[in-house]
C-alpha cells in the first residue's frame, strides 16, 4: 500500500513546468515522493527552468537513470564542465565554496587512475579482514545502549559505528574521530542548513580537515605502506602531483563516501524496523535472508537522493533535446520508486526477489566504490541487532538532513525493546 506524503494533493494539481524537486524543504519533510510519482508518469524526462541551481532537467524512471549513468561520453562528470551535483556552489569558488576536485568529478582516463589508487581498501580480502573488527565494535555499541529510554539513533549508533570505520580506513587518530563526522557534514553544507553559518566558515573548517590529513600523508610516506587510506595516497605514483585542491578534494571524497551512505541506510534502517516488524521477524526466524535484508534496506532508504551530470554535445533522450551544457539530474531517489521496474515500491520487502537491483549504489564507471564495505557494515549490525532486540521503536519526530543530495537524518528518536 503505497504511504501518504505531504504535498499529495499539490503534487497532483501543479502545472508540470513549475515542478521542481530540487527544493531541499522537500526532503526535510519527506515530500518529493508524489511529485516524483507524476513525473515518472506524466515527463519522466523533465525539464525545470527555475530554481536555486539554475535550469536543470530531471531523470526519473530507473531505466532512463541507468542510460545516463552509464554514458559517461555524453554526460561528463567532470567539474571543467560544471559538478556532479546540482548545487554548484560547494564545489565551485566563484559562487562562495571551494574547488575540491576528485575522481568523481572526473572523466576517464583520469578517473580511473585515481580511483584505482584507492581501491584497494576495498578488495574482498581486506574486507574479510576487518569483518571481526567491525562485529567487535557493533557488538560493543549495542551492547551500551539504553533498553527502554528515549535515544538518538543517528547519533549513538549510525554516526559512531561508521565514524569508527572511517577512522580504521585511514587509521586515523581514534580519540578525534569525530572530526571526520564533522567534516563530512561540513563539504555538503551550505550556509543557512544549520551545518555552517558562513562559506568562509566552511573553508575554514575544510582548510583544518587539509592540513591534518597533510600531517598524516607526509607521516605514512616516510614509511612503508600500511595499508591505509593515507597511505595508499602517499604510496601511488599517480597521487604524488595532487596540488592541494585536489588532495582536500580526494580526501573529503573519500570521507564523504565512506560516511553518509553508510549512516544514512543504518538510520533509515531503524526506521523501517519500526514501520515494518514483521519483516525484520522473517529475517530473524530465516537468517539466511539477510542477504536480501541489506540491500532492500539501502534501495528503500536511497542514502543518496541525486548526481548530477552535464551534457557534453547535443542529443535527443527519449524525445527531449537535452542541449550542451545542460545540467541532468538522475534521481535514484525515484528510480528506487518506479512502479514499473520494483514491485510494490514503497513497501519493505525484507525476502524482495532481485533486492539488488536498485540505483543506490549508481552505475557505470562512478559505481559507489566503497558499497561491498556499506552492506558489510548494515550485514552485521542487523545480525547482532536481531540478536538483542525485538523492536527499534519511533517515539518522537524525526529531524531530516536539509538536503537534495543527502537522503538522511540528524535525529531518530527510538526505543529498544529487548
Amino acid at each position: 500500500m503505497t504511504p501518504v506524503f505531504p504535498d499529495e494533493e499539490i503534487a497532483r494539481t501543479i502545472p508540470l513546468d513549475e515542478i521542481d524537486v530540487s527544493k531541499p524543504d522537500l526532503y526535510v519533510r519527506e515530500a518529493a515522493h508524489p511529485y516524483f510519482a507524476r513525473l515518472r508518469k506524466e515527463a519522466p524526462v523533465h525539464y525545470c527552468r527555475e530554481s536555486a541551481y539554475g535550469p536543470y532537467w530531471s531523470i526519473t524512471k530507473f531505466s532512463d537513470i541507468v542510460a545516463i549513468d552509464t554514458n559517461h561520453k555524453v554526460f561528463s562528470s567532470d567539474v571543467s564542465n560544471g559538478s556532479f551535483v546540482l548545487d554548484d556552489a560547494t564545489l565551485n569558488p566563484i559562487n562562495g565554496g571551494i574547488s575540491l576536485p576528485n575522481f568523481l568529478g572526473m572523466d576517464p582516463p583520469k578517473h580511473d587512475a585515481h580511483r584505482l589508487a584507492v581501491s584497494p581498501i576495498v578488495a574482498t580480502e581486506n574486507l574479510n579482514r576487518m569483518e571481526p573488527l567491525i562485529r567487535q565494535r557493533t557488538q560493543k555499541v549495542l551492547d551500551e545502549l539504553p533498553i527502554g529510554e528515549t535515544f538518538n539513533w543517528v547519533d549513538r549508533v549510525s554516526i559512531e559505528l561508521t565514524t569508527m570505520m572511517l577512522a580504521t580506513l585511514f587509521d586515523f587518530p581514534f580519540e578525534d574521530r569525530r572530526k571526520l563526522t564533522r567534516w563530512s557534514d561540513v563539504v555538503t553544507a551550505s550556509p543557512g542548513t544549520g551545518v555552517i553559518d558562513t562559506w568562509e566558515q566552511r573553508e575554514q573548517e575544510l582548510r583544518e580537515c587539509e592540513a591534518y590529513f597533510k600531517d598524516l600523508y607526509a607521516q605514512r610516506a616516510r614509511i612503508a605502506p600500511t595499508g591505509d587510506l593515507v597511505s595508499m595516497l602517499a604510496h601511488s605514483p599517480v597521487m604524488q602531483e595532487l596540488g592541494s585542491e585536489e588532495f582536500l578534494g580526494t580526501i573529503v571524497l573519500l570521507i564523504v563516501g565512506g560516511n553518509d551512505t553508510t549512516r544514512s541506510s543504518m538510520s533509515g534502517s531503524a526506521l523501517a524496523n519500526h514501520l515494518f516488524p514483521a519483516e525484520f521477524a522473517k529475517v530473524k526466524a530465516n537468517p539466511a535472508l539477510i542477504n536480501s535484508l541489506v540491500p532492500e534496506i539501502v534501495r528503500w532508504q536511497t542514502p543518496i537522493a541525486h548526481m548530477r551530470r552535464t551534457a557534453i554535445e547535443d542529443i535527443e533522450f527519449q524525445g527531449k533535446k537535452i542541449r550542451k551544457g545542460d545540467k541532468v539530474a538522475m534521481w535514484y531517489l525515484s528510480g528506487n520508486r518506479d512502479e514499473d521496474v520494483i514491485d510494490r515500491p514503497h513497501d519493505f520487502i525484507a525476502d524482495r526477489p532481485r533486492a539488488r537491483h536498485h540505483l543506490s549504489f549508481g552505475f557505470g564507471i562512478h559505481r559507489c566504490l566503497g558499497n561491498r564495505l556499506a552492506e558489510l557494515q548494515i550485514r552485521v549490525l542487523w545480525e547482532e541487532a536481531l540478536k538483542r532486540f525485538s523492536q527499534v521503536e519511533v517515539v518522537g519526530e524525526m529531524v531530516r538532513v536539509p538536503s537534495n543530495l543527502i537522503h538522511g537524518f540528524i535525529d531518530i528518536p527510538v526505543r529498544l525493546h529487548r
